[in-house]
């Protein structure tokens, strides 16, 4: 098959999905098909005629993960023509070339459903869930309201807004999350131990999002559990030797020991997989996706969110998730496109 995979973008999740673009670009050379790896952002400016059998390798300098989340600006700054249009030269033709176009993107313009939107007007096939569950997903105050209705468990908090920054003084439960609405990777989010910490984290988050969730602070172990074609993955174990999982931990090796299958009571480590099926359900997701909990010290589990693109690093979850069932990094890139096609058959 011809296969784009299309990565970076201009979300503070860019050095991350260049380097999951580039894992996925590696596993996949070996299964026979006809790859090209974008940057959504930067596109391509050479000829795109013949494209999928040009022999070069698509992911040299395509960059590593820093331990801070990168400069956007000075990524528009490299970029010709319009540095506000989020698809650059070339990308929407060369993907209408492929058979599919595995998306290796994170957060905004990647991860909310635009790009999906797009690709469905325009025809194109691409793996994961589609524009609508993307979307719902990615709000995070949509998603806890329909964990609500689902009767999922999750942390209880508020939603507010920059211009609603007064109501968040009815708050006085600490310690405290403070996270903006449509993040990722942990960018944007912040503990808070007391008023002044509180404050603090609220106006980082304002900085970067006009809409901020507060929620309770569950203290105690975090877990992952990933969801493929409807099917919970063993459960794995997040523990920071330092911190929480913030983006530092989650993308430098050995910043985290992370253990699959977690150490879990059998009929809680069922019940945690049970609960990131009915969210995959609830959330209307298809092909796979990532589910976050935290767990108390009386073994109540609860839900923080879903990811609908879930990293494929080199230290991510899913890989290692998907491991333990004895699909190995390049099966598991096939397995994505083999459901993702089907999706388009159903």
């Amino acid at each position: 098959m011809n296969i784009v995979i299309l990565a970076g973008g201009i979300s503070t999740e860019r050095d991350v999905s260049l380097v999951t673009g580039t894992m996925i670009y590696k596993a996949l050379q070996n299964k026979g098909h006809r790859l090209v790896l974008l940057d959504v952002y930067m596109g391509y400016e050479g000829d795109t005629e013949n494209i999928f059998t040009l022999e070069r390798d698509w992911s040299e300098n395509l960059g590593t993960i820093s331990e801070i989340n990168p400069d956007i600006s000075a990524v528009k700054a490299m970029r010709n023509g319009n540095p506000e249009c989020a698809v650059g030269p070339n990308v929407v033709s060369i993907c209408q070339q492929s058979d599919i176009v595995f998306l290796a993107l994170h957060g905004q313009n990647g991860e909310d459903g635009k790009i999906q939107a797009m690709f469905d007007l325009l025809d194109i096939k691409y793996t994961g869930t589609d524009y609508l569950s993307s979307a719902i997903a990615m709000d995070k105050a949509i998603s806890k309201e329909l964990f609500r209705q689902f009767k999922i468990p999750t942390p209880k908090g508020i939603v507010i807004s920059k211009a609603e920054k007064h109501m968040a003084d009815v708050w006085n439960i600490y310690p405290c999350i403070v996270k903006v609405n449509c993040g990722g990777s942990s960018v944007g989010v912040y503990i808070a131990y007391d008023n002044k910490e509180f404050e603090e984290a609220l106006n980082k988050a304002f900085a970067l999002e006009n809409t901020v969730i507060i929620e309770q602070y569950i203290d105690g172990r975090e877990f992952s559990v990933g969801v493929m074609d409807g099917e919970a993955l063993p459960i794995i174990e997040i523990a920071p030797k330092v911190g929480f999982y913030d983006y530092k931990n989650k993308y430098q090796a050995g910043s985290t020991v992370e253990t699959c299958p977690a150490e879990l009571d059998a009929n809680v480590a069922r019940a945690m997989q049970a609960c990131a099926e009915t969210v995959f359900r609830a959330l209307r997701l298809k092909t796979y996706a990532r589910m976050d909990f935290r767990m108390d010290k009386n073994f109540n589990f609860y839900c923080l969110e879903a990811n609908t693109l879930p990293g494929m690093t080199p230290t991510s979850l899913l890989p290692q998730e998907a491991a333990v069932v004895g699909m190995d990094f390049p099966a598991l890139c096939q397995k994505i496109i083999d459901i993702s096609l089907e999706k388009y058959r159903r």
